[in-house]
């Protein structure tokens, strides 16, 4: 026993086997009730929506092994004498390691918040879901900014204040060097709180159009019509003029027809009336006027406009159809040609009249 009872850097052997057995113990100890509770909770999770995304289950996947090693030695130690300089150093790691162990708990728990109202508003309102992933880079940003605060706060010798200060006059230097990604950076703040446009939105930027499919922090993608991916920088996309059609509750739709100088007057009377009667048919569109409107180079203009009650452009498109196919046979019927470019030369005659010889004149006498 004698040798249990031997000193080895303030402490006896017997001491110091205590602690490590506490150690391995504690360690053996948390470790199987990260496991079975992990086990457990998939097994819930599973049998309520089949989804492994409840938030205790987040935070133990979230929990390290150094966080078990820094809480298993902490607590194995208080049963040794040590210095205070190696105590001192023990709480310093400690501290560390536990804030940084806090700090994944808290983005985990982001995390989760931010997927399950991601989830929720995608279906019914993208603009929100955009919005909360904005959010959730900002808290994380913070958070991560205050962590670090906390762990050079512990540090000896680091003195925040002037780091804080120092890392401010830093700041602008780099500011400066990475303006234009700073630019698009609060750009695509400024489209998630200003929200001209969200995910699933058909817009128009100057020649390019399409639907948006990502706002990200530096660009913004769009997939055009022919099927392309088209990539904005988000300041290039707010300093353009952006046309968004989804916004669109009824769709205003100016057309002109023009027919033949030949048509005679009555007939182009009843062309008011014959178009409103055809636009009328359509339960998605409502005629607004119809009128003889210009003296074309060659043809009777007239303008319509109609508005259809939906922004559907494949719904316009249909209905602008069967009006152009029922005003081609109206207008068959009704005897009226619809005019194209043409030229007519009027000749005038001019009959010269020439003295014809006489042919009673004297011969030769």
């Amino acid at each position: 026993m004698e040798f249990f009872d031997l000193a080895l850097f303030g402490n006896t052997i017997k001491n110091w086997i205590f602690s490590l057995a506490l150690f391995f113990a504690l360690m053996i100890i948390l470790t199987l009730i990260k496991r079975v509770w992990l086990k457990r909770g998939f097994i819930i999770t599973r049998k309520e929506n089949g989804k492994l995304d409840g938030l205790v289950i987040r935070l133990l996947k979230q929990t390290r092994w150094i966080f078990f090693v820094a809480v298993s030695a902490n607590l194995a130690s208080l049963g040794l004498h040590l210095p205070e300089e190696a105590r001192a150093a023990v709480g310093v790691v400690t501290v560390i390691i536990l804030l940084i162990q806090a700090g994944l708990w808290g983005n985990g728990i982001i995390t989760y918040w931010i997927n399950r109202k991601v989830q929720r508003q995608m279906e019914f309102d993208g603009e929100k879901a955009a919005t909360m992933d904005v959010f959730g880079l900002i808290a994380r940003i913070i958070l991560w900014t205050v962590v670090v605060l906390l762990i050079l706060d512990n540090i000896p010798g680091i003195q925040v204040t002037t780091l804080i200060a120092s890392l401010g006059i830093t700041g602008i230097a780099v500011a400066l060097a990475v303006q234009n990604i700073l630019g698009d950076l609060f750009s695509s703040f400024t489209i998630v709180m200003d929200k001209p446009f969200v995910i699933g939105d058909f817009i128009i930027v100057d020649e390019y159009r399409g639907t948006v499919e990502h706002i990200g922090l530096k660009s913004t993608r769009i997939r055009s019509l022919s099927g392309e991916q088209l990539v904005f920088s988000n300041s290039d996309l707010l300093n353009s003029r952006v046309r968004n059609f989804k916004r669109m509750a009824r769709r205003r739709i100016l057309f002109n027809l023009g027919v033949t100088y030949q048509t005679p007057p009555e007939k182009l009377a009843k062309i008011p009336t014959l178009i409103r009667e055809i636009v009328d048919k359509h339960p998605d569109a409502t005629f607004d006027r119809a009128h003889f409107s210009a003296y074309g180079a060659y043809s009777l203009d007239f303008e319509i406009v109609y508005w259809v009650d939906t922004p559907d452009y494949y719904v316009y498109m249909d209905i602008q159809q069967d009006i152009n196919l029922e005003l081609y046979r109206s207008f068959a019927e009704l005897g009226v040609e619809f005019a194209y470019p043409t030229q007519t030369l009027f000749m005038e005659n001019q009959n010269s009249q020439e003295t014809a010889p006489d042919s009673n004149a004297a011969g030769l006498g």
